[in-house]
């Protein structure tokens, strides 16, 4: 994190009472607007997303930006695990859009937008060029302006928060992030067993109820693809290769649910998601960190994990 935009190993005080972890609140929670009431307008070309290609919250970030159709309209800049939180990978550029700065850290553009900020760096970061500022680092509140704000620049207009599934899609979306996404989390960096075991079991419960509602429909929310299936899919994507081991999440393996599984790999085989999967990106930059893993050493497996195997999700239509 920075502190008064200089940057400390701290870790932000992650870490709750009785051995617990959770994520803390992101800072930057402006807004983009079609018609840029908010003083961010959506507009071609102005706009830059930091993400890594290892983390599944820059991952659902990328995934609307894909299924938005804006590819062509908002930058994408990679960055990877360096000495100093995130480094910008040796492909992307270093050049700040917008400014004749160059950079070779995340924090910088956070200090560029703030000089005096105290708090996370983190991915995804959605960059304004146009006034040089981060505009938005939630990644749920990102994709959302991707869903909304862009329909007249992407052309994809599918909104993936209708409004007559909101509140069924609110409910959801509490239990993903609560129990999985940040489930996952929680288990594997809590440090009590008491803290460990609630994580684990709740995890294990949104399972349960996931492999029972797509019992019913091919979607979480119905018959139809919607926000919380993307943000649910970047979790399950990593679960076997990572959280299984690395986070002890251990009771069962996703491929042992077979709605579960099916489902992600119906989400996986949808157009153009598997160019924008790197499994082995994140097993390696999970396993090399020296809070899951103090010897280093990458595990060779687990082997049999098609995505690409026939699913039979098409028998909900």
């Amino acid at each position: 994190m920075l502190i008064n935009g200089s940057w400390s190993e701290d870790d932000g005080k992650s870490r709750g009472e009785g051995g617990k972890f959770d994520h803390l609140p992101t800072s930057f929670r402006n807004r983009i607007t079609e018609n840029g009431s908010s003083g961010f307008k959506s507009e071609s070309g102005r706009y830059f997303l930091y993400v890594s290609r290892t983390c599944p919250w820059a991952h659902r970030a990328i995934i609307f930006r894909h299924i938005k159709g804006l590819t062509n309209h908002v930058g994408l800049i990679m960055v990877r695990t360096g000495d100093e939180g995130y480094a910008i990978e040796k492909d992307s550029t270093k050049l700040v859009p917008g400014t004749d700065v160059k950079i070779t850290s995340l924090h910088e553009i956070y200090s560029l937008s703030d000089n005096k900020y105290t708090g996370r760096v983190t991915v995804p970061t959605l960059w304004d060029s146009k006034n040089c500022k981060i505009v938005n680092n939630e990644s749920s509140e990102i994709i959302e302006m991707f869903n909304s704000e862009f329909n007249g620049i992407g052309g994809e207009h599918f909104d993936y928060f209708p409004e007559n599934l909101k509140m069924e899609i609110h409910s959801l979306n509490d239990m993903v992030y609560n129990k999985v996404n940040n489930g996952v989390y929680k288990a594997g960096f809590s440090t009590s067993q008491e803290a460990y075991e609630d994580a684990y079991d709740g995890l294990f419960e949104a399972f349960d109820t996931m492999e029972r509602i797509l019992g019913k429909h091919r979607f979480l929310a119905g018959n139809i693809i919607s926000g919380v299936d993307w943000r649910a899919f970047p979790t399950l994507y990593r679960f076997d290769t990572v959280y299984h081991y690395a986070f002890k999440c251990n009771k069962k393996h996703l491929y042992e649910y077979p709605n579960l599984w099916n489902y992600t790999k119906d989400l996986y085989q949808m157009p153009g998601i598997s160019d924008i999967c790197w499994l082995e990106a994140a097993k390696i930059n999970y396993w090399t960190g020296t809070r899951v893993n103090a010897t280093g050493t990458i595990p060779k497996g687990p082997e049999g994990i098609d995505f690409s195997a026939p699913h039979d999700r098409a028998r909900f239509g």
